[in-house]
This record gives structure tokens, sequence and C-alpha cells, in this order.
């Protein structure tokens, strides 16, 4: 049985993870129609897992840029998982592999997720249910897609507005509270104020910058009595 508070949570989560599952479809017509193999594309969405270096990477190489390039453009817009890495770690503990299994689920759906909640155990059950939903569905999608190959047009079925569409759901909990707000404004003038000077990509990649206000100050420990300076 789900606890009753953990229900609407698993519920979002899940459904979230879906979502983005069906937008991997995408992903994986894109790459096969790249030149990529079924077996190089759904290798690269297990252990990337980052969807928009994933596409950035196969735009490059279908556009006739180098590997280099294309891991270049990749691993900057990979670069972002950083902050919500700062974002996540003082709320997810435990030994080496649960860590290292936590860096491999800590995208912007997951960190969105935990964020908006305001229970400590809800935060980490949304962040893992988040994560592990959209890997499992990211993947599945990636399979589905890179099998499909060329016989799926995915503006034709409506796949190109599910991911536009997660991040919308994702969005609106957080806008209810300051920081959200806070957080989502300067991220929209940091994004609409570069776009004149930046390539196409690398504005959205500036206005992730506006999540640092949204990171709560670490609480400092309380101090025994007798440890208390004079």
């Amino acid at each position: 049985m789900i606890d009753q508070r953990l229900r609407p949570v698993f519920t979002t989560c899940v459904t979230l993870g879906m979502a983005v599952g069906v937008f991997a479809v995408s992903f994986g017509v894109a790459s096969v129609s790249a030149g990529a193999s079924v077996a190089q594309t759904c290798v690269m969405s297990l252990l990337v897992f980052t969807g928009a270096s994933q596409f950035s990477a196969v735009s490059v190489i279908k556009g006739g840029g180098s590997v280099g390039s294309a891991m270049g453009g990749a691993l900057l817009l990979a670069a972002r998982n950083g902050v919500f890495g700062l974002t996540m770690s003082p709320r997810i503990r435990g030994r080496l592999p649960k860590r290292l299994l936590a860096a491999q689920i800590t995208i912007d759906e997951s960190t969105a997720m935990a964020t908006a909640q305001t229970d400590p155990d809800l935060q980490r059950a949304a962040f893992w249910i988040t994560g592990v939903s959209i890997y499992v569905f990211w993947n599945l999608g990636t399979l589905i897609g890179a099998l499909a190959g060329n016989a799926i047009d995915p503006k034709k079925f409506g796949l190109d507005a599910a991911l536009p569409a997660a991040f919308v759901a994702m969005l609106v909990p957080h806008l209810r509270t300051q920081r959200g707000r806070r957080a989502a404004l300067i991220g929209a003038v940091l994004c609409v104020s570069t776009i004149p000077f930046l390539p196409i990509g690398l504005p959205i990649l500036v206005a992730s910058l506006g999540v640092l206000v949204a990171v709560p100050a670490p609480k400092q420990p309380e101090l025994p009595p007798a440890m208390l300076p004079a």
C-alpha cells in the first residue's frame, strides 16, 4: 500500500516520466536518421541520460560536424546538471554506490519534482520516483523510436510537444513559492538578455543559473550549551 501523502507524489512523478518517455521516441528516430545504429542509440540513452545533450550531439553529427564538436556542445549543455547536484546533495545521503546512482538520475525533472516538496521524506521520494521513472521510460521510448526509424514523424504525431508540456508541469508547483518565482524571473531575464549575443542553445544554459537563488542556505548545526561562546 502507498502512503496517502505519497500517493499524489507517486502519480505525478510517474506521469511525468511517461510524458518524457514519449519525447524519447523523437530522439530514437533522430539518432537513427543521423546514421547511428539501434544499439548505439540505446547505449547513448542508457549512459548519457541527458536529453538536451543527446539531441545536441545527434544534431551536430547529422549536420556534418565532427565528433569533437558534438561532444563539446553536449558537455556544455550537461554542465547544468552540476547545479542540480549542488541542490540535491544535502537531500540525498547514503553510501557511495547509492550516491553514484543518484548522480545518474540527477536531471532537470528529478530535481524540480524533489524541490517542489516541503517535507524532506517526500523530497527524497519524489527525487527517486521521478528519476527512476524517467530513466525507464526514456530508454524504452528511445528503443521504440530507434526500431521504428524513419517510419515515425515526431511532428506529425505531436511527440515534439511532450517535453515542453512536461517542463510546464514541473514549473507550476515552484511558482507557488517566493524562491521559485524569483528563480523563474532571473532565469527568464538571463535567457532573454543573452539571446542576441550567444549562439542558439546557450541562453537556456545561462538561464539555469537562476536556480541558484532557490538553493536554501545550509542550516548551521546547533551547539550544545557547553560549547556556546561565553
